[in-house]
């Protein structure tokens, strides 16, 4: 909680949105197409950064990363993150460990906040749609 209330007032600038789950939401551009809901399929183009803004992972030079939204396929704070998002929008997603990688020191150290700037390309429509 430090290190994002550390970096929060680093960057006055950026204006994240506290959400009741605990995720911070910032839309940089707000899309025109619709929003997704649980079990569609979405593709996204991310940037995954540490607080110290080091980054740890991308796809913008790759292929379109995409997932079933609201079925746990990723981490908590970017599955909702992205359902708060419009298509052709950015965002940045500013996730607390419990709703990132936790405390496991599995995929990286536990407890560890993270940073996504996130675009939503398109959405394939879940079943029954």
């Amino acid at each position: 909680k430090a290190e994002i209330q550390n970096y929060l007032s680093q960057h006055p600038e950026l204006s994240f949105v506290l959400k009741e789950s605990g995720l911070y939401y910032l839309d940089v551009t707000v899309g025109t197409g619709e929003k997704p809901v649980a079990k569609d399929t979405v593709f996204v183009t991310y940037t995954g950064y540490f607080l110290d803004g080091s980054k740890f992972d991308t796809n913008v030079d790759g292929d379109l990363f995409d997932f079933p939204v609201g079925e746990s396929y990723v981490i908590p704070g970017f599955d909702e993150g992205i359902m708060y998002m419009n298509v052709g929008g950015t965002a940045k997603l500013l996730i607390p460990s419990f709703l990132g990688y936790g405390n496991s020191g599995y995929y990286m150290s536990a407890y560890t906040p993270l940073l996504f700037e996130v675009e939503l390309d398109s959405i394939a429509p879940g079943p029954g749609k």
